[in-house]
């Protein structure tokens, strides 16, 4: 599991331009999910060989006169929760305010390492203003220029630092099948449902965070185990940033499963969120099932199913290659073929064909559409294809000019794939390299 970095600090001092900063130095492993309410960021960062996520948690003011009361203390308060590291950015133009002081003010009192930066610094003068905010009482100011660059290479040296090693998964060869999605969709009771009142038949085993909890389940000739995601659920006192909160535990979910069952409510259709969510299943290239749960309050005719599907796929696209499926909980209906589903799902992810089938099928496909040239004299000619050994399906094309395939021609190539293999729930990935 990956450490979180939580940037936190008043509007206004450059969270944001030092969140770009950190996930943007590496840019082949950049991995960023816009937020799920205005300015909510969360990316992947790489410092001297350890991998974290970033979480920029500006934005939350929405201009009222009590701004930090209602909505700074919030995200202070989600971040002291989640994050294993935080750092707090002030600026060193404007010097500390009573919002400064009250922010730090709460990380005093919280457990959590603190780094105290000091954003703006491109000059000596400004350097040696920053020695204001010592009077913080939270240690070290690290003083940076989050525009620039410059102080960045020290302050990510003392981040990583602090990250404790968190300790290794408990391995098991049996798939994992994560439950997720908005608060009260139904997630607790269809997870419920499916662990009944026989308990001796499931052995809860702590997981690698206090948010997942992996329990075997084998009944019905099921073999797997649920990662329960009871934490991604209303907390009180959250309210408007309940949605920034659930996806910070659905981070760590997604992370820990092979396959997600994103649910949605029937009453509500899909929603900003669940984009959101849907969004860090894919990047993180998990295997999806798409549950629509509360399906018997909803008034039906005959293609009722197929226009809610329809919707849905709209909203997904271009990955349409998705199980949809309509349940009720509280009816118990159509609960196990979800689970089939997510069995099929995780057999397509691992499901690997032989290089000689491959090229044997496609070859002839792509001499008969070939890529659109580059130009007069630049044809792109793809002379072989191999899948690569990862986790989830992923395809190494081998031609002249990599460069130059255009988006569209490799959605094609892909869709030629999934056309004569099944890959349907599982993000496909194509790669061009240089022959």
């Amino acid at each position: 599991m990956r450490n979180i970095l939580a940037i936190v600090g008043r509007p206004n001092v450059g969270k944001s331009t030092l969140f770009n900063r950190l996930t943007e130095s590496r840019d082949a492993i950049v991995e960023e999910t816009s937020g799920v309410t205005r300015d909510r960021h969360y990316g992947i960062s790489n410092w001297n060989g350890k991998e974290f996520a970033v979480i920029d948690t500006g934005g939350y003011v929405l201009g009222s006169g009590d701004i930090f009361e209602e909505e700074i203390r919030k995200q202070v308060k989600l971040a002291i929760e989640e994050a294993d590291v935080i750092t707090f950015v002030v600026d060193v133009t404007e010097g500390i305010t009573a919002m400064d002081e009250d922010v730090a003010k709460m990380l005093r009192k919280s457990d959590k390492p603190v780094i105290l930066v000091s954003n703006k610094v491109d000059n000596t003068k400004r350097y040696i203003d920053s020695t204001e905010f010592y009077s913080l009482g939270l240690g070290e100011v690290y003083s940076i220029s989050a525009i620039n660059g410059s102080g960045t290479g020290d302050l990510l040296d003392v981040v990583v630092e602090k990250f404790v090693d968190k300790p290794e998964e408990i391995k098991t060869d049996l798939p994992k099948y994560a439950v997720v999605g908005r608060p009260n969709v139904g997630k607790s009771s269809f997870v419920n449902a499916l662990l009944g009142d026989e308990r001796n038949i499931v052995t809860p085993i702590a997981g690698t965070t206090r948010d997942s909890i992996y329990t075997p389940f084998n009944r019905f000739g099921y073999d797997f185990e649920l990662v329960d995601t009871a934490g991604i659920r209303k907390k009180a006192k959250v309210h408007e940033n309940i949605e920034f909160y659930s996806v910070l535990r659905s981070i760590k979910v997604i992370e820990s499963s092979d396959v997600c069952i994103l649910m949605l409510d029937a009453k509500e259709g899909i929603e900003s969120q669940d984009i959101n969510i849907l969004r860090l299943i894919i990047k993180n290239n998990k295997g999806l099932v798409i549950v629509v749960n509360k399906w018997d309050l909803v008034e039906k005719s005959s293609n009722t199913h197929l226009e809610f599907k329809r919707k849905i796929l709209e909203k997904t696209a271009p990955f349409t290659d998705v199980p949809v499926l309509f349940t009720s909980v509280h009816e118990k209906q159509r609960l196990f073929k979800a689970l089939d589903a997510a069995n099929e799902v995780f057999q397509n992810r691992n499901r690997k064909i032989a290089t000689s089938k491959l090229n044997e099928h496609l070859l002839p496909l792509i001499l008969a559409y070939p890529p659109p040239a580059a130009s007069r004299e630049r044809y792109i000619r793809i002379k072989y294809i191999t899948q690569l050994p990862l986790a989830y399906p992923a395809f190494a094309f081998f031609c002249n000019l990599p460069q130059d395939v255009k988006d569209s021609y490799a959605r094609f190539l892909e869709n030629k794939i999934r056309e004569e293999y099944n890959f349907s729930g599982s993000p496909v990935r194509l790669f061009f390299r240089e022959k």
